[in-house]
C-alpha cells in the first residue's frame, strides 16, 4: 500500500468525520447529549426503573423498550448517548438492550421510508422483526447477564424531591430531537425549533434549582466526553471500510440465496455506518445492483443497530464481553429474520 493511498485513505477517513459533524452535531446529538444528561441526572430512579427496572414486570419493561423508539429518529450513534444515560439510571440490561436495538430501527420515519421506497412488505416486515428481535435479544441478554442484581452506582440524584414536571420537561427536550427530522425547511425548523429551545431553557430554570441544572450539565458533559471522542473515531475508520468495500463488492456477494450471503449481509451493514433514513437509499442501490429482499432485510435490521463507532461506544459503556454479546446476537438474528424473510419470498 503507497503512501498517496495511505493519505487517499486518511483524508477520506477525515472527510467522513467532516460530514458526520456537519450533519449530526447541532441538531441530532447535541439533543441526544442533553436529553441523555437529564435522564441521567434530573430524572428520579425510581421513574426510570419503574419501566425498565430489572424487577419490573417482563411484559411490562420489554413492551416499553421495544416500542418506546417508535417517535425518535435516531441513527446507530444518537442513539447511544440515550442508551448510556438509560443504563446508568440502573435499568436492567434485558430492557437497555431491547431499547438499544429496537430505537434505530422502529422509528416511524424510517419505517414509512422504507415501505415507500423499498416496498411495504419489506417496510412491515422490518417494523415487526425490529420489535420482535429487540425483545428477543434483550431477554437473552438478560438471562446470560442478570443472574445476580447488579447495582448501578456513581450518578448524583434528587430523588428527595419529587417535580411534577419531569414529563413536561422530558418531552420538549423529545421534540428539540424529533422536529428537524420532520421540518425539512431551515426557515421553519427555526420557527418551530428556537421557541422550543428558548422555553426549555426558561422552564429549566423555572422548574429546577441551580444544583440541579449544574448536576444535568454535569452529566451531560461527562456523557459527551466518554462517548463522543470514540464515536468520532469510530466515523472515521468506518468511511476508510466503505471506501475500501465498496458498495459493488458487497452487492456480487449478496445476491445468491445461500447462508453465506445472509450473514455477509449482516457483518457488512454491521460495519458500515447509517445515518438515520440514509440506509434506505444505500440498500435500494444494492437492490437494483441484484441483492435479495432477505438481505436487503437483514441489512436494514443490522444496519441502524450497529456500526463500527457504536461497537466501539456499546463495549466501552457495557463492557467488552456483554458488547460483543449483544453485537453478535444482533449479527445473528439479523441474519436469520433475513432468511426467514427470503424463504417466505420464495
Amino acid at each position: 500500500m503507497t503512501q498517496d493511498y495511505l493519505i487517499h485513505l486518511t483524508n477520506v477517513g477525515l472527510q467522513s468525520v467532516q460530514e458526520y459533524l456537519a450533519l449530526h452535531v447541532l441538531l441530532c446529538l447535541v439533543p441526544a447529549f442533553f436529553l441523555a444528561g437529564a435522564i441521567a441526572s434530573l430524572f428520579s430512579k425510581e421513574s426510570v426503573l419503574k419501566y425498565f427496572g430489572a424487577d419490573t414486570p417482563k411484559y411490562i419493561s420489554y413492551s416499553v423498550a421495544a416500542v418506546s423508539g417508535c417517535l425518535l429518529a435516531v441513527c446507530s450513534c444518537t442513539v447511544l448517548p440515550l442508551f448510556a444515560g438509560i443504563y446508568k439510571r440502573g435499568a436492567g440490561i434485558g430492557p437497555a438492550t431491547t431499547f438499544l436495538f429496537s430505537a434505530p430501527a422502529i422509528n416511524i420515519l424510517a419505517i414509512v421510508y422504507t415501505a415507500k421506497i423499498l416496498g411495504y412488505d419489506l417496510g412491515a416486515a422490518r417494523a415487526v422483526a425490529a420489535i420482535l428481535l429487540s425483545v428477543a435479544i434483550g431477554l437473552i441478554m438478560a438471562a446470560i447477564y442478570e443472574r445476580k442484581k447488579v447495582e448501578h452506582n456513581g450518578i448524583k440524584t434528587f430523588n428527595q424531591e419529587k417535580h411534577s414536571h419531569t414529563v413536561q420537561f422530558f418531552l420538549l427536550l423529545l421534540a428539540i430531537l424529533i422536529v428537524p427530522e420532520i421540518i425539512q425547511s431551515w426557515v421553519y425548523l427555526a420557527l418551530v425549533e428556537i421557541p422550543l429551545i428558548a422555553a426549555t431553557v426558561y422552564l429549566a430554570f423555572k422548574w429546577y434549582s441551580e444544583e440541579e441544572r449544574k448536576s444535568w450539565m454535569e452529566e451531560t458533559w461527562f456523557l459527551v466526553k466518554m462517548i463522543a471522542p470514540l464515536l468520532l473515531v469510530g466515523v472515521f475508520f468506518a468511511g476508510i471500510i466503505v471506501e475500501l468495500l465498496p458498495a459493488e463488492i458487497v452487492a456480487r456477494y449478496v445476491g445468491g440465496a445461500s447462508v453465506t450471503s445472509y450473514f455477509i449481509a449482516s457483518v457488512a451493514a454491521a460495519l458500515m455506518y447509517f445515518s438515520t433514513l440514509t440506509e434506505v437509499p444505500i440498500i435500494n442501490a444494492l437492490t437494483l445492483l441484484g441483492m435479495g429482499q432477505g438481505q436487503a432485510l437483514a441489512m436494514l435490521l443490522a444496519g441502524p443497530a450497529l456500526s463500527l463507532p457504536n461497537m466501539i461506544v456499546i463495549s466501552h459503556v457495557m463492557g467488552i464481553q456483554k458488547g460483543l454479546s449483544y453485537i453478535t446476537l444482533v449479527v445473528v438474528v439479523s441474519m436469520i429474520s433475513g432468511l426467514a424473510f427470503g424463504y417466505f419470498l420464495l
